[in-house]
């Protein structure tokens, strides 16, 4: 048995739990997450606590039993209070504003970049050179934040770019430095 699997999962009073043939839907305050679950598990709901319990004792079943046991953790933590992951735009010129519910952002192309809202995701920009995005969706929130990474990602000479709030760039040295350093003629 997984040993995180077996651990119960606490329900606060604000979340509904709905429990269909193989679909779970959480929902709360602060939204709501669905998604599948495999035919090897059951889920069993007791007053405040929620079990997921297997059919088999193969390795693969307690790799997911554990898996989908936080997958509902999560779930249940997020429509509480969601999510968040926190961004920086570095650079000189480099910001971003919130546009209805579209970002938009100056990372030193000819052009301004909008990145569109996402389906339960929400956006707030903190000064003009910080972006949080939130949601009740753990995966859906880092998947958001990266593909905003990736729109202008951190340069390895001058750090220039976006980054995750807290993130180390480890810079290189340029040609000047390589050039001192050399042998003479």
């Amino acid at each position: 048995m997984s040993k995180i699997g077996n651990i119960p999962v606490r329900i606060p009073p604000a979340v509904q739990l709905q429990i269909s043939k193989d679909t779970i839907t959480i929902k709360g305050p602060e939204g709501e997450v669905q998604f599948k679950i495999p035919k090897v598990l059951r889920l069993m709901q007791e007053a405040d606590r929620f079990l997921v319990k297997t059919h088999a004792e193969e390795k693969k079943v307690k790799s997911i039993h554990g898996f989908y046991r936080q997958l509902i953790f999560n779930a249940i933590k997020g429509v509480v209070t969601p999510w968040q992951k926190k961004l920086e735009v570095l650079g000189t010129g480099y910001n971003v504003k919130l546009q209805g519910e579209d970002l938009i952002f100056k990372i030193g192309f000819s052009h301004v970049v909008i990145f569109k809202k996402e389906p339960q995701i929400e956006f707030k920009v903190e000064g003009d050179n910080k972006v949080v995005v939130m949601g009740p969706d753990k995966q859906l929130v880092g998947q958001v934040a990266y593909q905003i990474r990736m729109l202008k990602p951190p340069d390895a000479y001058k750090g220039k770019g976006i980054r995750y709030e807290g993130e180390k760039v480890k810079l290189k040295p340029g040609k000047k430095v390589k050039a001192t350093t050399g042998a003479t003629v």
